[in-house]
């Protein structure tokens, strides 16, 4: 294991900044979920945590050690990309122990590391077989098998699920935490998938056009968001926004309203002020319908349905234009046109400054 600190670490391509001066301490045996949409720079950075990338200023310290100028291979680190990069010709055992033929490894060593990195993924009978009689999932785990039989100090994963279909992905989203737990050394994952990220990760780094947005465990970024972008990131389906206008605030509350929504008062951690223009975000999961005589702060028409068993999702299209996204924990049946009146959980919205 070991601990891994950027120190204020830029990248730029000629003029062209990438990396723009990022912060992230990340601790011995922790799991770090680098996320962004694509273009934010997420790969970039593990590149040059990798040493494939070079760094254009600022320090990355691996156990305290200054790494910038180290080559790759000097830096105790193993990587497994988006694709398996594992040799076609060879068996699965043989591409588990390349590595350690590559060092001189004796037969006997390398032959127990390999049986034992295979019993940790559960491969142990597939070791005489080609990767062409592999499945995706099967292929993706040789590839981290190679970096088990190594017990580098840091595993980087750049998005290694992209390429399986949904079904693989749970499976081997759960095998990679398992491994972690198992192992307990530090990784470090990039994903553009929230949901990996929320699942996966002791920490979270939101990125965004090559600047960090907030960085903290799963829940810290789901409940406390720490700007639009990332509240609109994180969450699945995604939070709803809606422009308000602050009619009082005092004792740490707030009372919004705008055309169509009832005034509403919830908590908030900001000096806001009155007559401040701002962003009431609420998730779908805390909207409820309104029965047919209770009061309701939101008017509209369902315009979708998704019913999906254990949860129904509505598209609700109100009547000032705006369109709320409603998530009810049960399978409930309503048809397309329907009129329906919504009720806002105020002590789970939250309110952000308007851009």
């Amino acid at each position: 294991m070991a601990n891994v600190k950027l120190v204020n670490l830029k990248k730029s391509y000629g003029d062209a900044a990438v990396i723009r001066g990022v912060d992230i301490d990340i601790a011995h045996g922790e799991f770090t979920v680098f996320v962004g949409p694509s273009g934010c720079g997420k790969s970039t950075l593990l590149r040059m945590i990798a040493g494939l990338e070079d760094i254009t200023s600022g320090d990355l310290l691996i156990d305290g050690v200054r790494c910038n100028d180290m080559q790759p291979r000097e830096r105790d680190i193993g990587m497994v990309f988006q694709s398996y990069a594992i040799f076609p010709h060879m068996s699965v055992g043989e591409n588990i122990g390349f590595g350690l033929t590559i060092a001189g490894t004796p037969k006997a060593e390398k032959a127990a590391k390999v049986l034992e990195a295979a019993k940790i993924l559960k491969m142990e009978h597939l070791l005489d077989r080609k990767p062409s009689q592999l499945s995706g999932g099967q292929r993706q785990r040789v590839a981290i098998g190679r970096l088990i039989v190594r017990q580098p100090k840091v595993f980087l994963f750049d998005e290694p699920l992209s390429n399986l279909d949904a079904a693989l992905r749970m499976d081997m989203r759960m095998e990679i935490g398992k491994l972690h737990q198992d192992l307990g050394a530090t990784m470090i994952y990039v994903t553009h998938d929230q949901v990996e990220a929320m699942t996966l990760a002791d920490k979270i780094v939101v990125l965004d056009h090559g600047t960090v947005q907030q960085i903290g465990s799963p829940m810290d970024l789901y409940h406390a968001p720490a700007n639009l972008f990332v509240a609109s990131f994180i969450g699945s389906p995604k939070m709803n926004f809606l422009a308000v206008d602050v009619l009082d605030a005092a004792g740490g509350r707030a009372t919004v309203s705008a055309p169509g929504l009832d005034p509403l008062t919830l908590p908030t951690t900001a000096a806001w002020q009155r007559g401040a223009k701002a962003v009431l975000g609420v998730r779908p999961q805390y909207i409820t319908i309104a029965a047919e005589k209770a009061p309701a702060v939101m008017v509209g028409t369902v315009s979708l349905v998704d019913r999906l068993g254990a949860e129904t999702i509505l598209d609700v299209q109100c009547d000032t234009g705006e369109k709320m996204i409603v998530a009810l924990s049960e399978d409930r049946v309503f048809g397309v046109g329907s009129q329906v009146r919504l009720n806002i959980n105020p002590e789970k919205a939250l309110l952000f400054a308007r851009p």
